[in-house]
């Protein structure tokens, strides 16, 4: 008789698995992703010694309908993505791409500095650039032998 180690992450997988195939036997070969009245934009959040940088892909949107404010330590991100008109004379065999309203709140791991900040958006990604405060940049101590 052998040993066998217990994955309990791999049993989530395997029910996982089942459950894609039933949705998959039910509603047909690819589940939908999205909802169609909302999305939610990926973001990715750095940090520097000088700033934390956030950015947010938001491609086919302009920059007049996204809003970025700050609040205490929270960065709010909110827009929304026009759905283009519908055609009368088209016939859809497969819509994919996500329309409608999000909104993200990021949890900054310091203060910044608000009068600093800076946002550029550049083919289809928002960059959010946030100095830290002088008080929240790391300051290097010098030891002194003697």
């Amino acid at each position: 008789m052998a040993i066998v180690k217990w994955e309990p992450f791999g049993e989530l997988s395997t029910l996982r698995r089942q459950m894609d195939h039933l949705m998959e036997s039910f509603f047909g070969r690819e589940p939908m992703i999205y909802e169609r009245e909302r999305w939610i934009p990926a973001v990715d959040v750095a940090e520097t010694k000088d700033e934390i940088v956030v950015k947010v892909e938001v491609p086919g949107m302009d920059e007049k309908d996204i809003s970025v404010t700050l609040s205490g330590d929270n960065l709010m991100i909110k827009g929304e993505k026009k759905s283009e008109k519908e055609e009368k004379d088209k016939h859809f065999h497969r819509i994919e791409r996500c329309c409608g309203s999000f909104q993200r709140v990021i949890g900054l791991p310091v203060s910044v500095d608000q009068e600093k900040i800076k946002a550029n958006y550049t083919k289809g990604v928002l960059d959010i650039r946030l100095p830290k405060k002088a008080e929240a940049k790391p300051k290097e101590i010098p030891i002194k032998v003697g």
